[in-house]
């Protein structure tokens, strides 16, 4: 009797569990869009990836994004890229990056202009994670939803070193820009 009663439990928790993943509502992207912005007084570099990769379940509010640090392109010259990758930014030992939380704000997708919500987690660059609470713009229309975002990024928090000699070309505090349409599964 004990075992057909513990079938009969684990049958009704499996079921239960299945049904919470089958209601869960997940919308991605593979093709987003993610580029930075470095501004200083000596040089102004600009690149982009159109590889930002997500899922956000707006049925917990979960979300990850990550986007490989070799797919920016743009840079002013070939070397600034090489540099980007080999020496800054590293990405043989840190391939991606990553923003990886929840959304912390309730939103309203009736509203044909969007909502603004804050994204709080742990943004992680070169290896190091800092938690950060991101502002979003989020539209649905349809089964698409609709994201942009602007932050920015300080180097020295995710240990980013740059040389003496290049100092003045490379902003200490670098602009981002997101935009992607993430659709439901």
């Amino acid at each position: 009797m004990p075992i057909r009663f513990s079938i009969v439990v684990i049958s009704f928790i499996l079921s239960q569990v299945a049904l919470v993943f089958a209601q869960a509502e997940e919308y991605t992207t593979a093709k987003g869009n993610v580029g930075f912005l470095s501004q200083s007084s000596l040089e102004v570099i600009h690149a982009e990836s159109r590889e930002l990769r997500g899922i956000i379940n707006i049925t917990n509010n979960n979300f990850v994004f990550a986007v490989r640090i070799t797919s920016f392109d743009g840079f002013n010259v070939s070397l600034q890229r090489e540099h980007f990758n080999e020496n800054y930014l590293e990405s043989d030992k840190f391939p991606l990056a990553t923003f990886q939380g929840k959304v912390i704000d309730s939103y309203d997708f009736e509203n044909p202009k969007g909502c603004i919500v804050r994204a709080k987690g742990l943004l992680k660059i070169h290896g190091q994670e800092q938690e950060k609470i991101i502002k979003v713009h989020l539209i649905k229309k349809g089964n698409t939803i609709s994201i942009t975002s602007n932050f920015s990024v300080l180097l020295e928090d995710y240990n980013i070193k740059i040389p003496r000699i290049v100092h003045g070309k490379i902003a200490q505090t670098v602009a981002v820009d997101v935009n992607a349409d993430l659709v439901r599964k």
